[in-house]
């Protein structure tokens, strides 16, 4: 670039001697400047289980921030050799986890710099494959083993339509393995994984759309979510022709369902039993009583109407509850039935099941029809609130705080009334532990009112 400029410059300074009215000779054209060589183009990936969200340097600057697990850094244009860093973000204070490493990009090729293994044994793998004059017609394809748990499997890309028998793997890679690039007509395929050997065990199996002109990593990431496969496939696209963009797209098995659970937290409700559409012959649920939960329940994923009735009603007519809601492959949801029964209503809030190895992950949701907007204290064991500044301020009925990342220890939690220090819940002593899930609804008492407290789910759970 400053040769460039050096170049421009240099252009309009002989112009303007071109211009001028005296009598001297006009110099020699200087050379004009070579064209700038094609860029090295660099991505991050997070492809670390247990880790938390982490930051990107890059050059000692801070390139992506606060990147989630399977999130990929889109490529970054450098010239040369470049010092990446990834900084882990930690209660209490943040930790380099990786680097910082050295990495010498060749001019263009595609880096992708993938934070792999668990927190304990984290480590940068780094790819690199050309992505000049890719075939229009082509993607370019590159698979990579980044499951720590999965052991060593085969890979089939087939047609859609194809069985696996008699057929012979594309490859077989172990944990850190890669097949490729291959250069693959655009279209729609089916990708399978299978134990090592026996492609009748099956654990994952997927179609994916492929476009021509594209370079494509395929990670074979930790499944850290609903359904029973130990993978599920993060796919980086590259598309040089779109000024270099890099986008991501998760691609789940077909059978990966979503999963449910239920908190019965309507203090006047009597116990009730919880059906799928109209089934009231098996219900989902029997004889639920406040304030009980259910576990995770795996369902399909789609549109999922759920009737709340009267124990052994066979009436529609007779639901509480009749919601129909769309629920997400992949996904963990904790559906509530809350409030007073003459106003009961679900309320459904999404779950992170994945556990953090540098942290404990704490929520609290405010299931309680009696009590107004809350306070949460989160203090020191033995600490004052008087003068302390609450973790959470006007927290509503029906609102709750998300999963908030707090250092391993012990703590007091207490819930007042909205600007006072009157304690409504609490203080009640929590110790937390690294990679714990720790959930507390604040309820009422059984037929409504005082004294409150506190339904426990996840790692609370009695």
């Amino acid at each position: 670039m400053r040769t460039l400029l050096m170049g421009i410059v240099a252009a309009l300074w002989l112009a303007g001697c071109g211009n001028s009215s005296n009598n001297q000779a006009t110099p020699t054209p200087a050379p004009p400047p070579p064209p700038p060589e094609p860029d090295a183009f660099v991505e991050v990936v997070h492809a670390s289980p247990n880790a938390p969200n982490v930051n990107i340097r890059i050059d000692g600057e801070e390139a992506f921030s606060d990147l989630p697990y399977k999130a990929v850094g889109g490529a970054l244009l450098v010239e040369g050799m470049v010092s990446v860093e990834v900084e882990g973000i930690i209660p209490g204070g943040n930790a380099v986890v990786i680097g910082p490493a050295d990495i010498d990009p060749v001019t263009g090729d595609r880096t992708t710099v993938v934070a792999v293994n668990g927190v304990a044994d984290i480590e940068p793998l780094v790819l690199s494959a050309s992505v000049e004059g890719l075939s229009a017609t082509d993607a370019q394809v590159r698979i990579v083993h980044t499951a720590p748990a999965a052991p060593m499997v085969d890979v089939y890309v087939t047609a859609p339509d194809d069985d696996l028998s008699g057929a012979s793997p594309t490859g077989t890679i172990e944990f850190k393995g890669v097949l490729g690039p291959v250069s693959v007509a655009e279209g729609t395929y089916r990708l399978r994984v299978t134990a090592a050997g026996d492609p009748s065990a099956v654990v994952f199996d997927a179609d994916a759309e492929l476009t021509g002109g594209t370079d494509v990593v395929v990670l074979a990431v930790q499944n850290v979510g609903p359904g029973a496969t130990p993978v599920s496939l993060l796919a980086s696209i590259y598309d040089p022709q779109d000024a270099g963009a890099v986008a991501s797209a998760e691609i789940l098995d077909r059978g990966t369902p979503a999963a449910v659970r239920l908190i019965h937290a309507s203090p006047d409700a009597p116990a009730v039993d919880v059906v799928a559409g109209d089934n009231f012959d098996a219900p989902v649920v029997a004889e639920f009583a406040f304030p009980e939960t259910t576990p995770y329940l795996d369902i399909p994923a789609g549109e999922l109407n759920v009737k709340v009735v009267p124990i052994r009603s066979t009436a529609p007519s007779d639901a509480v509850i009749d919601a129909t809601l769309d629920y997400e492959a992949g996904t963990a949801y904790s559906v509530y039935a809350t409030g007073f029964v003459a106003e009961i209503a679900p309320l459904r809030l999404e779950d992170d099941l994945r556990r953090v190895a540098t942290e404990a992950r704490v929520r609290l949701v405010h299931a309680s029809p009696s009590a107004g907007e809350v306070d949460i204290y989160v203090v020191e064991p033995g600490a004052s609130i008087d003068g302390a500044q609450p973790a959470f301020t006007a927290v509503a009925f029906g609102a709750e705080t998300g999963f908030v990342p707090l250092a391993p220890g012990s703590y007091d939690v207490t819930i007042t009334p909205t600007g006072t220090t009157d304690a409504a819940i609490g203080p009640v002593a929590l110790s937390v532990e690294a990679g714990g899930i720790y959930t507390a609804a604040a309820r009422d008492a059984a037929g409504g009112g005082t004294p409150l407290g506190l339904i426990l789910l996840d790692d609370l759970e009695p």
